[in-house]
């Protein structure tokens, strides 16, 4: 009896998996609203409900019943070995250094849609993970030797958390050594009217030598042209779907700007310049391909929270990637294009579990 309670609970197990990995994929991409919730709550549902479907299905036809028992205990088993191979796989050698320090800050609430989500027990939604991580880069000019970078995504500003908890966290921000870059990954707002939120959070930021931007799928919802100008008056270079030839510490460098596939214009990475160092700020991971074939150094990029929820010893579990879990968060190596994934600063939903908000400082050091 134990062991086939067992067999089920793993069936159960797997039975979640290829449910989640649809979920996962279908939010990647550009779907409307009104297809996406019902569609996660319908999965949520039929993951709920497997118990029930088996004794129905077993009721039916012991065939289908027993067929689809051992393809789900087949995909348990699959699961769990990508998660063992994922908790094996060493560390990418880029990374030089990796250090983080925990800021607790006040639990404001706010007026946000979802707020009651702020209140969930164990939720660490309002305590931000600063890391300083500091990369080697094959192709880094010495010129640019020991460059920083500060990355921001998915702010999210909604209500909650309030506007008096995003005062602290800039407090903080702006306690730290002046960087030479900023990057902001995309995911501002979600509504329109935290518009007004912008200009006494970002434009108290100071850089070196340039601050950069792009769009987020929430974004695409709110104004983006508004957005676009907003941040285009508080001094940052708004890439969008393109790349723009740069200076920085004098030497000519590429940056690209990737809000695909939900702000869909074109971007021609095969026109830039192939000398030089190159910087891509994607909003999804998923663009890592694109990033890889143009030969860029590094990829900065937000949009997935880091999973939100991460259950100890498995990982992240919704992921909104084609890739699935495959780049959650952290920091990735291919051939000689380093993706650092940030599990952003909040979201509309304002839960984590086991995962933190974070805010990513880089050094960068050549080879």
């Amino acid at each position: 009896m134990i062991g086939w309670l067992l067999l089920v609970a793993l069936a159960w197990v797997g039975h979640a998996a290829w449910l989640v990995r649809i979920l996962n994929t279908l939010y990647a991409l550009p779907l409307p609203k009104w297809f996406l919730k019902p569609w996660r709550l319908f999965t949520g549902l039929l993951i709920l409900l497997y118990p029930l479907i088996g004794w129905w299905w077993w009721t039916t036809s012991h065939r289908v019943s027993s067929g689809y028992l051992v393809l789900c205990v087949a995909l348990a088993m699959f699961t769990a070995g990508i998660t063992l191979i994922r908790a094996m796989r060493p560390q990418p050698p880029s990374i030089v250094s990796s250090t983080s320090t925990i800021h607790e800050l006040p639990k404001v609430i706010g007026d946000g849609k979802n707020r009651w989500m702020a209140r969930l027990p164990l939720n660490q939604a309002f305590d931000v993970e600063f890391t300083d991580l500091t990369l080697k880069l094959k192709w880094l000019p010495k010129e640019l030797a020991n460059l920083t970078v500060l990355v921001l995504s998915d702010l999210h500003l909604h209500g909650t958390p309030g506007r008096e908890w995003f005062n602290e966290l800039f407090d903080l921000l702006k306690q730290q050594p002046k960087p030479d870059i900023v990057a902001i990954v995309g995911d501002f707002v979600d509504t329109d009217t935290h518009h007004t939120w912008l200009a006494p959070l970002l434009g108290s930021l100071r850089w070196n030598e340039i601050g950069l931007a792009i769009l987020g799928n929430h974004d695409k919802h709110h104004q983006p042209e508004v957005l676009r100008t907003e941040l285009s008056k508080l001094g940052y270079t708004v890439l969008g779907n393109r790349w723009q030839r740069v200076e920085v510490r004098g030497v000519p460098i590429t940056v690209f700007g990737d809000e695909r596939p939900w702000i869909n214009s074109p971007l021609d990475v095969s026109s830039a310049p192939v000398a030089g160092f190159r910087l891509y700020l994607s909003h999804s991971p998923d663009n890592y391909p694109t990033a890889h074939a143009a030969m860029c150094d590094l990829v900065l990029a937000g949009h997935v929270h880091g999973g939100g929820i991460r259950v100890p010893g498995f990982g992240s579990i919704f992921v909104p990637s084609v890739f699935g879990r495959a780049y959650d968060c952290g920091v990735f190596e291919w051939d000689r294009t380093v993706m650092v994934v940030g599990r952003g600063i909040s979201g509309k939903e304002p839960i984590r579990w086991n995962c933190r908000p974070q805010v990513l400082r880089l050094t960068l050091v050549p080879v």
